[in-house]
């Protein structure tokens, strides 16, 4: 299924109907508090810290303080309360994260919960097409068909192409429109507050859903359509925007968004995992974060008179032992972790809660990751347990895996000490689907050249800074870099680790086999655009032929099932029992050495550094030039100039 990104006539209408009709919204009540969620990826549960104190997020301790929210009132300056009306979002991937997504598309779990806890509208994020179209059709049509109380879904510039008629049929029987609007009043019989909702696709979230399927248009251009159309149409007190796109210490896309487009009150902003102790104000526009996976509820109460925005209370509200679990969802997760059980995990003969191994080490908690760069104890386990996975599906027929490799942004979760268990393993590799239609993305087997697992090391050191999803953990070779060195020109040393230990030299011109998921080798065209084309990685078979259908190269099990990457971590952890020492710190796979030492700056420059170094060096010698001709211009002129000053008085003198 093709995907575009175009500008289509009903945004240029709408843009040219804003310059025409956009009234200022409409007096009347001035006071609404949202509590909002984003990127909650399926965290049903409660789920143990990663340093092993306590535990944090589920929706069914969700449920019970977004209860208690609505009926808090507000704590004016004055240390006068009032209950103002309010309303409950949420900002997209509310899917993919733990094994209740393995029944994404049959039962729709993840919106139904969200409808049982009162939401009032979400919109989609990446993660909701990680099934593809096909998948969210099928998720669409069954959470319509429960019956159950759902959410509004709000998406207006991410939607089916025409030829997409079973999207197309999905979206319409659940009723996904461009923007909802919801009366709210404080009390019955009170005038209710009018609010508006549209909802938004980030171009950075478009690219990470490489197989969504969708048509794309770009935010800014729609968002200004849509507003215009709903003030000219709604009379509404307020807008808002669920943005999926994402902001960073006031950069990012929804920053960009708040200041290009007038009239959005509020941006709640998905996708970066961010988490705001304060909001952004850019203009007369709020962004807001509360973090990703429950670990918040967050809560802005807002007044507004005209034009003028006004925030009176603001708070992130930990999801955290102190709220008990709400009933209702409690029962509901029981009855969609027995529809695992059955529907899934009975394949692969495991439970639910099943423990695979046990955990003395304190792996670093997922949301530190991206911090810095630096060998992570948990992304070898994982790389180790490609290779385990492979070796045991190919038995006999094995051939060596020369590097396995995992990108941080496909590793979800970590583990805590303690027990681990089918959900923990799952939770770690919890992304999407593979050929076969069935839920976790499978692995992949492939070939590249030695000059390209360098440029694969490069990635790791040069990318990282720009695309932090992109740091890589490896098995079977290890590398050096230095961070201080020019980009793309940052790895020192590199080698192939071999089996008994010793290490080879990685020849430019030899085939390697590499291992890693199937998303990750998708993603392979992201990063190499994040290297303006400067590193190229080319998926190749065991002949050298490039590949042009990764699924074709999934690695299968003896009785053809799809090798995921969360059962290779499930298979290699039940193997060990304990979790093996040699887990416990970082083994030397990857090192960082920063130095500022001039011989360690310039020592082994590769061909890109000798191409800058070259344009470099050409760069001065033209400069020189130029200053020599000037210089040299100049002196011409001087004498010149003084050659004519003084021919004048000769000639009176012989006269």
């Amino acid at each position: 299924m093709g995907r575009s990104h175009r500008t289509p006539m009903w945004i240029l209408a709408g843009l040219l109907f804003a310059g025409l009709a956009a009234p200022a919204a409409a007096a009347g009540p001035d006071t609404l508090t949202i509590l909002f969620t984003h990127d909650t990826h399926d965290h049903w549960l409660p789920a143990a810290n990663e340093d092993g104190n306590g535990t944090y997020g589920g929706y069914t301790r969700l449920a019970t303080l977004i209860k208690r929210e609505r009926d808090t009132p507000v704590q004016a300056g004055d240390a006068t309360s009032y209950r103002a009306p309010t309303v409950t979002l949420d900002a997209g991937d509310f899917s993919m994260g733990s094994l209740f997504q393995t029944i994404y598309s049959t039962d729709a779990p993840e919106l139904r919960a969200l409808g049982a806890m009162g939401y009032d509208a979400a919109t989609l994020g990446n993660h909701e097409f990680d099934y593809r179209a096909a998948g969210l059709a099928q998720m669409l049509t069954a959470a319509a068909d429960s019956g159950d109380p759902l959410p509004a879904l709000v998406a207006a510039n991410y939607k089916p192409p025409e030829e997409d008629a079973e999207s197309r049929a999905a979206w319409d029987r659940f009723g996904v429109a461009d923007y909802t609007i919801i009366e709210r009043a404080a009390a019955p019989g009170e005038e209710p507050v009018r609010v508006a909702v549209f909802g938004l696709m980030g171009e950075e979230a478009d690219s990470n859903a490489p197989m969504s399927g969708m048509d794309f248009y770009p935010a800014v251009d729609t968002a200004k359509a849509v507003v215009a159309e709903i003030q000219a149409k709604e009379n509404p007190d307020f807008i808002l925007c669920l943005s999926h796109s994402g902001t960073d210490n006031g950069k990012g896309e929804d920053y960009t968004l708040a200041k290009e487009v007038q009239g959005i009150d509020v941006i709640i902003s998905g996708h970066t995992h961010t988490t705001l102790e304060d909001p952004i104000r850019v203009g007369n526009t709020l962004i807001v974060s509360c973090g990703p996976y429950t670990e918040n509820l967050g809560r802005l109460t807002i007044s507004k008179q005209g034009d003028a925005l006004e925030v009176q209370e603001y708070k992130l509200i930990p999801v955290d032992d102190s709220a008990a679990e709400d009933p209702e969802l409690v029962r509901m997760a029981d009855q969609f972790q027995a529809a695992v059980e059955d529907r899934y995990l009975s394949q692969y003969g495991l439970g639910f809660r099943q423990v695979l191994a046990h955990n003395p080490y304190s792996f670093t908690p997922i949301r530190a990751f991206a911090d810095q760069q630096r060998e992570e104890p948990l992304g070898n386990l994982i790389a180790d347990s490609y290779v385990y996975a492979v070796q045991e599906a190919e038995g006999a027929d094995y051939i060596p895996v020369d590097f396995a490799v995992v990108a941080s942004g496909v590793i979800r979760a970590s583990f805590a000490p303690g027990d681990i268990t089918t959900s923990d393993a799952f939770n770690v590799s919890s992304l999407g689907v593979g050929a076969d239609g069935t839920p976790g993305y499978p692995l992949i087997s492939a070939w590249i050249y030695g000059r390209e697992l360098k440029d694969a090391f490069e990635v790791d050191a040069s990318v990282t800074p720009l695309m932090p999803a992109a740091q890589l953990y490896g098995a079977g070779m290890e590398w050096t870099f230095n961070p201080h060195r020019l980009i793309f020109n940052k790895v020192t040393g590199c080698a192939q680790v071999l089996p008994d230990g010793a290490r080879a030299p990685i020849e430019d011109g030899k085939l390697y086999r590499v291992v890693t998921g199937l998303y990750s080798g998708q993603m392979l065209g992201t990063v190499n655009g994040k290297s303006f084309g400067l590193l190229s990685i080319t998926p190749r078979d065991a002949q050298g032929n490039p590949i042009d259908d990764l699924e074709a190269h999934i690695i299968h099990n003896a009785n053809g099932a799809e090798v995921k990457e969360w059962y290779a971590l499930a298979s290699y952890l039940q193997s060990m029992g304990t979790v093996d020492q040699r887990y416990q710190a970082p083994e030397g796979r990857k090192t960082v050495h920063p130095s500022w030492n001039p011989l360690e700056l310039l020592r082994n420059p590769n061909r890109i550094a000798l191409i800058l170094y070259a344009a470099v060096l050409a760069a001065v010698i033209l400069v020189v030039f130029l200053v020599w001709r000037l210089r040299s211009g100049r002196r011409k002129r001087r004498v010149y100039g003084s050659h004519s000053r003084r021919r004048p008085a000769r000639r009176r003198y012989r006269g």
